[in-house]
């Protein structure tokens, strides 16, 4: 894998990996609570706020396909 600071700051995949990562670290974040804290109506948000958050990341991810390839 690409360390996203070795490209440069013009490169859209430098941003696009930081995203991803921070939007992947931000959904798992979110899983984890789920588990902590006994609120039907937090988990449902927690769980739902996860979700988006993957599907924003697997767009990001179709970009970077895309861009690498073209």
């Amino acid at each position: 894998m690409i360390d996203p600071h070795t490209l440069p700051e013009s490169d859209p995949l430098r941003h696009t990996m930081q995203v991803r990562a921070r939007l992947t670290e931000l959904a798992e974040h979110l899983r984890e609570d789920i588990q902590k804290v006994d609120d039907a109506a937090f988990k449902s948000l927690f769980n739902t706020t996860a979700e988006v958050l993957l599907g924003l990341e697997k767009a990001v991810a179709s970009y970077e396909e895309k861009a690498s390839n073209a």
